[in-house]
């Protein structure tokens, strides 16, 4: 309409743009991601929902691990083009290990290390996402979280214990410290710092 009808310069860096609404992800504590696994009763469920958390997996990356992309020998885990088609490795917790090792002698997987109901296909993201909903309610966890906050409980933890930002940065992915920038304001370490002025008012301090 404007350069051709109007015959008018075309300067889309003039035109206000509408802010987009900014959400804090959902974090899980610790207790409730313990109590997830706890209620868990399939190996095969409990293998993937710890994995995820314990390597800070997106759920599409969980879906397409392979066996030997598990390194036991310097306890690490390959990404394998994750997102953005890059490549990575990530952390593998040494008690993620055992139950990884106690799961493969039950399943038997051969190339996906959850292999889906097709022959030779992994298992798809919507399944481990209604897995995580099936065992959240069974948890009685009531937080809108979804399996994708495991990844996100990942950065949260390790960065309230003390890890650098840089190296979250490298564990999760990300191209710039931008994105994981967004962890500082779910930690709780500086929050809990401070005292309620309602508490201080009553005289109840920590």
């Amino acid at each position: 309409m404007y350069v051709t009808t109007l015959q008018r310069e075309w300067n889309i860096s003039k035109i206000p743009r509408p802010k987009g609404n900014k959400r804090l992800p959902v974090v899980l504590a610790g207790s409730e991601i313990k109590k997830m696994l706890n209620v868990t009763e399939n190996l095969k469920h409990k293998a993937m929902l710890m994995t995820t958390y314990a390597a800070g997996l997106r759920v599409s990356e969980t879906a397409h691990l392979k066996i030997t992309d598990i390194d036991s020998n310097r306890m690490q885990m390959r990404v394998s083009q994750g997102k953005g088609k890059k490549d990575r490795y990530t952390l593998l917790s040494a008690i993620n290990l055992n139950l990884l090792r106690e799961y493969w002698k039950q399943y038997r997987p051969v190339t996906w290390l959850f292999p889906g109901r097709s022959p030779g296909e992994p298992i798809t993201t919507r399944s481990i996402q209604k897995v995580f909903e099936r065992l959240k309610e069974k948890a009685d966890i009531i937080k809108p979280a979804t399996v994708h906050s495991l990844r996100h409980s990942f950065a949260t933890h390790l960065l309230e214990a003390g890890t650098d930002i840089y190296h979250i940065q490298h564990l999760m992915g990300h191209t710039t410290p931008k994105t994981t920038a967004i962890y500082i304001h779910l930690r709780r370490h500086d929050v809990l710092k401070i005292v309620s002025p309602l508490d201080l008012m009553f005289g109840l301090e920590k």
